[in-house]
This record gives C-alpha cells, structure tokens and sequence, in this order.
C-alpha cells in the first residue's frame, strides 16, 4: 500500500545536491547527521527533505546499512505525522526499532541507530500505552539508546528533546519517587535537555513543542502560559523542509485547543 502523501504542497521544499550541500548544516542541526557522499543517498535526502518519505526510505535501505539513517528518518517521520492507521503505525515503529538493532550491531559508532531506536520505541510506547511499554522494558531501552546516542554525539539536539520529553513521560505515568528510583528520570535534568537542545538548535519548532508538552504534563496550570509561548515560537518557526513544516503545522494546531 502506497504512504500517504505530505499534504502541504504550496511550497515543495526541493533541493538540488548542490543547494541541499549548501543548506545541510541549517537542516541536520538536529540529528548530526553528515552530508552524505554517497550520490544515491544525497538523492534520498533530496527525497526526505521534500516531503517524499517513501521515495527516501526505499533509496535508503537500496543502499544496505549506510542508508538506514535516511529511511529510519523518513519511515518516523511519515509515521508519526502522516500514517492514520493506528495498528499500522505501531508496527512501523516496530520495524524500525529491529531495524535500528542491526545498525548498532553493524555501525556501533554511528549515533542514528541508537537515536532512532529510541525515538521510534518512544512512539511505540505512546501508541500503546506508556505504561505497558515500560512492562515490557522499553523504558530502559530508551533509556540506554538515548545515552549512547549522546556519548557519540554530544551536540545531538534531537537527543536531548527525546530525553527531555522520556523524563517528562516518565515522570507523568508512574510520579516522581518510583521514576527517579527505576529509570533515573528528574523533572530537573528533563528540562536541562530541552534547554540545551534550544540552545544547539533554537530554531527547532519540534524542540518548543515537546518542552512545552512537558511543561503542561508536569506542572500544568501554573506554567501554561509559558507553554503557550513555546507553541507559539514553533508556530512561528521558518520551516526549511517537509519535516519542520510539519511541527510548524503541529503547533499551530496546539493553539487552536
């Protein structure tokens, strides 16, 4: 079955290899990622960034384990944003997750299997309950994923959203006590991540909307507005590719609750 289509076609966010090169540094302040030299992955990324998920990921993985990071991205992007069948979209989650194993294995210095193990687990769980997904462990994966993704890249802004946004999760599923003793989480350190990541990538719409998810989860009312304030600096975010205009769409969405 064919992936759904990126919906928001008045801008079409396409890149020449010479144009997406020029652009890379402002487009992967989050991940880290290397401009690739591979020209079958530049294409992929070519895909990716206009809002082509599937074209990128079936070019990635054509490439074997050096393109996993292109079609980890795409495939979690286009699931998270993009797939409406619930069932489907945690078994895509899934099959990145396996697939993400096999890079570590394969690429163990190699930050992207590590990051996207934890971001599509961290989906996984959200889809079928946090709580049941920490029965299962994954809570300690993550964990452990987002760690390791960090100690290979400290710069890795998307990492530290991901770990702001586990500690807040954790904190809001099962309280403070029991998550600080079983996973470590603080409510503290969760929102040391999300500064620093602003402060790597300030422009990061999905940066602003994550901490401000996490303020409304762990304090509530007392820091709403702050929180509106962050939805409103994503929405007001220049969105350089498929990916960001879809958190700009996301946080425009927020402000209309």
């Amino acid at each position: 079955m064919a992936w759904n289509t990126f919906p928001y076609q008045d801008n079409a966010y396409v890149y020449t290899p010479a144009s997406l090169e020029k652009a890379w540094a402002r487009l992967h302040l989050g991940d880290a990622e290397l401009f690739p030299s591979d020209p079958a992955l530049v294409q992929a990324w070519i895909a990716f960034h206009a809002g082509d998920f599937e074209q990128a990921a079936k070019l990635g993985l054509a490439v074997g384990v050096d393109g996993y990071s292109v079609a980890h991205k795409a495939t979690c992007i286009y699931a998270t944003y993009l797939e409406v069948d619930d069932k489907a979209k945690i078994a895509t989650f899934e099959a990145v997750a396996e697939r993400c194993e096999r890079q570590q294995h394969e690429q163990p210095d190699n930050p992207a299997g590590f990051y996207w193990h934890a971001y599509s687990l961290g989906r996984y769980a959200q889809g079928i309950s946090v709580l049941k997904a920490l029965s299962q462990g994954v809570g300690g994966k993550v964990h452990d994923s987002l760690e390791k993704t960090l100690e290979l890249a400290p710069r890795h802004a998307d990492a530290h959203i991901a770990f702001g946004a586990f500690h807040a999760e954790i904190i809001d599923k099962v309280g403070a006590m029991v998550g600080g003793l079983s996973y470590g989480v603080r409510k503290d350190q969760g929102f040391k991540h999300f500064k620093t990541a602003l402060s790597l990538n300030p422009e990061s719409a999905i940066g602003h909307i994550e901490y401000a998810n996490a303020l409304v989860m762990l304090d509530g009312k007392k820091k709403m507005a702050e929180a509106i304030g962050l939805y409103e600096e994503a929405a007001g975010c220049d969105a350089r590719d498929a990916m960001e205009r879809l958190d700009v769409e996301a946080a425009k969405e927020e402000l209309k609750d």
